[in-house]
């Protein structure tokens, strides 16, 4: 396993000088959260970026993922909208151009996924009416990913229509592919009581591609510093281990982007006496 950041906790800096703090701090792995400025995949000078991205994760040795959680590039005004679930089919392909578009930063960067979410129910409408509108929005977006070689990551995320690993599982009852993966969130877990989370590391672990980590309280969903939250983290390392996942696992402090640099560094020396432990005798882990 890896240890890797993402540049959504480096909303204040310039996100090539945030990868490379990055990288001088140790994270072996960058997920990059297109957004406005230089990762907005809708800038006219957006492949000139993505070459430098290439070029530098290439230079510094890093792996990297695509996350597409931006709050406000595709609507000022409402916060991770339009969605896949949204009512109108306009406003889904919004979404869907918008997640066509990291899939080809994907592809370009041999990037490990493309992590992404369900969105918000906006319409009192029945379960299997909105399960239906995700899957056909889903089954746009996998064919194209498909076709590209890239892996997506779906998180399940509190407060979305897809919360919980239970509501992922009804999901894939509606639609399933050999590129539709999962991302872990195990904050996520802790947060909405799917206890313990080793358990559902085991059960899940064939099916993880991306592990995002942080620390959190039973009941609040609000990602925090380690040590200032609830959770144990030696099983939930453990438990990745043992499923064999040798992927990232992405810091995700979004809103610590005020102390970035310190949080960093704080995150990868609270993080890495553990992979230290679960890896020795397996460089692999």
């Amino acid at each position: 396993m890896l240890l890797g950041y993402n540049t959504n906790g480096f909303a204040h800096h310039d996100p090539f000088e945030a990868i490379e703090l990055l990288a001088q701090i140790g994270y072996k792995s960058i997920a990059l959260t297109l957004d406005h400025g230089p990762l907005n995949p809708f800038a006219a000078d957006w492949p000139v970026h993505l070459e430098r991205l290439k070029a530098t994760l290439r230079r510094l040795g890093l792996r990297s993922t695509i996350e597409t959680g931006a709050r406000f590039l595709l609507d000022p005004l409402h916060k991770h909208e339009p969605t896949l679930v949204s009512p109108c089919e306009a406003e889904r392909e919004k979404r869907i151009d918008f997640l066509n578009r990291a899939i080809d930063a994907a592809a370009y960067l041999e990037s490990d996924c493309v992590s992404l979410w369900s969105g918000v129910r906006r319409d009192d409408v029945p379960d299997e009416l909105l399960l239906e509108r995700l899957a056909e929005s889903l089954r746009v977006v996998l064919r194209h990913a498909t076709q590209s070689g890239v892996t997506l990551g779906f998180e399940p995320e509190p407060g979305m229509f897809i919360d919980t690993l239970k509501s992922f599982h009804r999901l894939l009852q509606w639609i399933d592919a050999p590129h539709l993966e999962l991302t872990l969130d195990v904050g996520h877990l802790w947060c909405q009581g799917e206890l313990p989370i080793a358990d559902y590391v085991s059960r899940w672990g064939p099916r993880i591609v991306n592990v995002h980590i942080e620390d959190m309280r039973a009941g609040v969903h609000e990602h925090l510093m380690f040590g200032e939250g609830e959770m144990r983290f030696a099983p939930i390392i453990e438990a990745l281990a043992k499923a064999g996942y040798r992927g990232a696992l992405h810091v995700e402090l979004s809103r610590h982007s005020h102390e970035a640099p310190s949080a960093a560094k704080n995150a990868y020396e609270f993080l890495r006496p553990y992979l230290d432990h679960v890896t020795k005798g397996d460089p692999h882990a």
